[in-house]
């Protein structure tokens, strides 16, 4: 019954990976029925899982919709990152899984929450720690970075680096939320160590593709070669 309150919300609010993640347990069936158009925010406002309704551009709605963009880019890359067969899509799998939890949590505001509603949208802290054990792998892969590097080195590693920019925006909405008291700290921290895991798996990216980084490089500097 908690999975499938879950569920039912998250699939409300159009965001389509839930269905591949619901998949993947076994729980396809508990969403057959469930209809996309609802026509219950024809006049601008939306509902919360707590039940509470509020306006479409309020800082909840907005930290869920660039979560949801932020999965569709993780979709993306992941695409082209299979294609260049990098061994790391089951992880961008359990990603975007998660994130889909991330989401449960921000649509579940504290002002308007029970703890019925907080017991079944607590985000694990657990999540954090295995980013950073990921970003320590992918980084003993890597030569140091000495440069600063321009988004480049081919389409796997130039999508991650988009999806990167897109999860420090969320990470900006979610902040905002966060220091409303309306949501948790922890999808905040899980969010900042993902844009960092997102930019190694770019770099990780390019290195194995044999692509070349563009770094940065001053152009219009008065020191810069070429300048009179």
């Amino acid at each position: 019954m908690k999975m499938l309150k879950i569920f039912r919300f998250i699939s409300s609010l159009k965001t389509t990976n839930v269905r591949s993640c619901i998949a993947q347990t076994g729980q396809i069936s508990m969403i057959r029925h469930i209809k996309i158009y609802t026509r219950t925010g024809d006049k601008g406002t939306s509902a919360t899982f707590t039940g509470e309704r509020r306006r479409k551009d309020d800082a909840i709605f907005e930290a869920l919709g660039t979560t949801d963009e932020l999965t569709s880019a993780i979709g993306l890359a992941k695409e082209f990152c299979k294609d260049a067969g990098h061994p790391f899509i089951d992880r961008l799998d359990e990603i975007q899984c998660i994130l889909q939890d991330v989401s449960a949590n921000i649509a579940t505001p504290k002002s308007s929450a029970r703890e019925s509603h907080t017991n079944l949208t607590e985000f694990s802290s657990k999540n954090v720690p295995t980013l950073e054990a990921w970003i320590d792998e992918y980084t003993e892969q890597l030569p140091p970075l000495k440069n600063f590097i321009l988004p480049s080195g081919g389409k796997s590693a130039t999508s991650l680096h988009l999806a990167r920019t897109i999860c420090r925006r969320a990470e900006r909405k979610v902040t905002t939320c966060v220091r409303a008291r309306e949501m948790d700290m922890e999808p905040l921290v899980y969010l900042n160590r993902l844009s960092d895991l997102l930019f190694t798996m770019a770099r990780l990216a390019a290195h194995l593709e044999g692509q070349e980084e563009k770094i940065y490089r001053p152009i219009n500097h008065p020191t810069s070669k070429g300048n009179n």
